[in-house]
């Protein structure tokens, strides 16, 4: 039988390196800035303005559609290097990457 201290190294999580993504398009920090915005900067160093404004409130937005709480929307977060809220609602970073390195910009309708 293995002691308790024996199964704590040898768990999965002991010997698992924390997974790290490090895709240049890979998220490393957001900002929730007024007006459904947010403010993006990549791992690679790139940074640019995400604006949801459109999308959320219109008839089609679906899941986005949650983001129209302001309150909400503020709890944006970075999750294994994809912008994330509560509830599931997230955004594909590579195609956020992809626009921010063209015009600065992202702008979902």
């Amino acid at each position: 039988m293995r002691t308790q201290s024996a199964a704590k190294e040898n768990s999965p999580l002991a010997v698992t390196p924390p997974i790290r993504p490090h895709m240049p398009w890979r998220v490393a920090t957001v900002q929730a800035l007024p007006e459904f915005r947010l403010r993006v900067q990549f791992l690679d160093g790139t940074e640019g303005t995400v604006d949801l404004a459109a999308l959320v409130r219109s008839p089609g937005a679906g899941v986005f559609s949650a983001l129209a709480d302001p309150a909400l929307f503020a709890q944006a977060r970075v999750e294994c290097g994809a912008v994330t809220w509560p509830g599931g609602v997230d955004l594909a970073p590579d195609a956020m990457y992809a626009e921010i390195r063209k015009t600065g910009i992202w702008v979902l309708l």
